[in-house]
């Protein structure tokens, strides 16, 4: 069977993560239920609530497509499959359960290892970033692009600005305006839409933070790959990416200079 026009399936994310995005905002205005997962981060009701109902509401849709999420048990079943929806039903957690308006739905569909249709929204901001594959990357349905800063010194980071004052750098880092959203897919989209120049992680990512955000920003024209310049492949048997660059094209290649001694992350 030839696979669905993306369109089709772009259109089927969109209109399930916004009301995925009323689900969640409705669960935290009637109050959070807050516990642990057994590696110490928090997960609320609504993280659940809502990968249930997405779950539930897209492989109805789409019955023969497989599923893989943070908040559900993973599977080596998805491996065999040749459509995935990848999910994180809550990104930036910490920051939804304190108020920011920069929390997001992350939801993609891979094909061959890589998205071919993606959404990151974020309700709070009325935000809803898109993309297929070869179709372009929108913001609320308008075109975007990454910016063309290629000057570290005028740029706009997001991230943990104390990043970039470590003593593991041999060259120091430019004064640099870095601010902080506590969704990684938020930060990703936030350069593929040239409201940030790029941001940076030397801390692990998994497929779910980062596979939406990664073909928003390429079809936007950003650049993403891990601090060596290892680009993503997705649904491999192991989920974990060692860290993140995500940044415009006159940016990525200095940055990727400066991350090139760090050959190990263990030591961070």
């Amino acid at each position: 069977m030839a696979p669905r026009p993306l369109k089709d399936d772009l259109d089927l994310l969109i209109d399930r993560a916004r009301r995925a995005g009323a689900l969640a905002q409705h669960l935290k205005a009637q109050g959070l239920v807050i516990s642990y997962k057994s590696d110490g981060s928090i997960v609320t009701n609504a993280d659940l609530e809502v990968n249930l109902w997405l779950r539930e509401a897209l492989l109805n849709a789409r019955p023969d497509y497989g599923w893989q999420s943070e908040e559900s048990p993973d599977t080596d079943a998805r491996l065999t499959q040749e459509s995935l929806f990848v999910l994180d039903p809550i990104d930036g957690t910490m920051g939804f359960t304190k108020g920011s308006p920069y929390w997001t739905i992350a939801l993609c569909l891979v094909r061959d290892r890589q998205p071919v249709a993606a959404v990151v929204y974020a309700p709070d901001s009325n935000e809803m970033y898109s993309a297929a594959k070869g179709l372009g990357a929108f913001l609320n349905g308008q075109p975007i692009t990454a910016s063309a800063t290629d000057n570290l010194s005028a740029a706009h980071g997001i991230g943990d600005a104390r990043l970039f004052g470590r003593d593991i750098w041999p060259e120091p880092w430019p004064k640099m305006n870095i601010t902080s959203r506590p969704s990684v897919a938020y930060r990703m989209v936030c350069v593929a839409a040239a409201k940030a120049d790029f941001t940076l992680a030397l801390t692990p990512k998994r497929d779910w933070d980062v596979a939406a955000a990664t073909l928003i920003c390429h079809e936007a024209g950003a650049v993403v790959s891990d601090h060596l310049g290892r680009a993503f492949d997705f649904n491999d048997a192991d989920t974990l990416k060692p860290s993140l660059i995500c940044a415009n094209a006159g940016l990525y290649p200095e940055i990727r200079r400066r991350c090139a001694h760090l050959l190990t992350l263990e030591h961070l």
